[in-house]
């Protein structure tokens, strides 16, 4: 927990300035691929889950380690060549994974956010999920076990695995030739993140694109059919806790309201975006038919609102940050107070992505997380140790939260009239 947090201490700037950097290339190039809020919400999505994997939300029903001390049936060196099978072994993981979440009802709802963009960017590389609590999957890391790869070695190569599937989430990238045919390009993981009848369900592979070849899932991008990205079930939110849990909540919703006992239980298992008969004709659900003339959600967003969205991602930011880099002094004071720190940070995302959605409840939110907030340094007379570095700052962070329930008072007031006058108008 603490060693993860201080390497995303490294790794968060750096994908933060790669992001940014792709939005000034594409004003400089005449080819803008990145609009302010959808950014703002990508960004968001990767704060939430790597909150998430730092404070060890998630439990594995079978862990590797077991997987290896019972069933390795040879003990590998623990070598160069460990690591490279290792990392074979987690990319062929990879792909069956991928492949389950895209084709399952159930377990698309652990990938919907990844694809919920309706651009392509680095950015939306950043969209991962919250919503698993179980991981079920360690299971496709069997030939790994069975060749005696050692944890650790899993341990290291799986976060580089991770972080190597950030840099082909761009449209400035064309076909890269003879690289084509060995690994995962930006034109491959294009064809995947296209909601085109043509490419739906297609290149799943992560590193290397020979599992496409090989078990029929590949799709090369084609020179007349220009991607158009996002689901067919579009989410109309830049809020991704809402997004995470959106289309296990129609799952829910789905199996309560069909009078079809079976339709109940095998919903679930049925292929990606199956609904009941009856409940489908009774509570339809919007989706693209014509995907070449779909509308890109948006808001409407003053400058002031883009500019304060941007301050309360970056406020965000230096929070997780100062939990990331002190975790081990964190736990020292409280062994709950890191649980308590990242229910601040779900609040923090979800007040201010409400804001950006135009929500009045936006204001509801963003007073919970100010009060819990403010009720910490009430009653511990800091905000988890940061005295130690000034005693000025638990003021400064006090400020704050007065402030940012002011100001996003304003912005539900502001929205509310505009609203009212676009109503008389209409």
């Amino acid at each position: 927990m603490e060693t993860y947090g201080k390497i995303l201490l490294i790794a968060m700037p750096a994908f933060l300035l790669l992001v940014l950097a792709e939005a000034w290339y594409g004003v400089w190039k005449g080819k803008q691929t990145v609009r302010n809020l959808d950014m703002i919400s990508s960004l968001s999505s990767g704060i939430t889950n790597v909150t998430k994997d730092v404070l060890g939300l998630s439990i594995a029903i079978i862990g590797y380690g077991w997987l290896a001390d019972k069933l390795a049936i040879v003990h590998i060196e623990n070598t160069i060549l460990t690591y490279v099978i290792a990392f074979v072994a987690l990319d062929f993981a990879g792909y069956w994974v991928h492949r389950l979440d895209h084709e399952y009802n159930f377990f698309w709802n652990a990938h919907i956010i990844h694809h919920s963009s309706e651009d392509f960017n680095l950015a939306c590389a950043l969209r991962q999920s919250i919503s698993v609590v179980f991981r079920l999957f360690t299971i496709f890391l069997l030939p790994a076990a069975l060749l005696g790869v050692p944890t650790m070695v899993i341990a290291v190569v799986a976060p580089l695995h991770l972080f190597a599937q950030f840099w082909y989430h761009t449209q400035h990238i064309n076909k890269m030739g003879f690289l084509e045919k060995i690994i995962v390009t930006p034109s491959h993981h294009r064809v995947h993140h296209a909601i085109n009848p043509e490419y739906l369900d297609k290149n799943y592979g992560q590193i290397f694109i020979i599992w496409d070849k090989l078990f029929g899932t590949y799709q090369e991008e084609l020179p007349d059919k220009k991607p158009v990205y996002g689901i067919t079930r579009p989410v109309q939110t830049w809020n991704p806790i809402k997004i995470n849990f959106m289309h296990l909540g129609l799952l829910i919703k789905d199996a309560w309201l069909t009078k079809n006992w079976n339709d109940k239980f095998r919903i679930w298992m049925m292929p990606t975006g199956w609904r009941p008969a009856d409940v489908a004709e009774k509570y339809p659900v919007h989706k693209i038919n014509d995907v070449y003339n779909m509308q890109k959600y948006d808001t409407k967003a003053s400058t002031s609102l883009h500019v304060w969205s941007w301050v309360q991602i970056t406020m965000t930011l230096l929070f997780i940050s100062y939990l990331f880099g002190n975790i081990a002094s964190i736990n020292a004071l409280n062994a709950y107070y890191i649980y308590i720190y990242g229910l601040f940070i779900f609040l923090s995302v979800y007040a201010y992505t409400d804001l950006m959605d135009r929500n009045k409840y936006a204001i509801v939110w963003e007073i919970i997380k100010n009060s819990l907030g403010i009720a910490i340094i009430l009653q511990t007379g800091d905000w988890f140790g940061v005295a130690a570095l000034s005693p000025v700052l638990k003021y400064m962070i006090g400020a704050y939260f007065l402030l940012s329930t002011i100001v996003t008072l304003w912005f539900v007031m502001k929205h509310a009239k505009e609203d009212q006058q676009v109503m008389m108008v209409a």
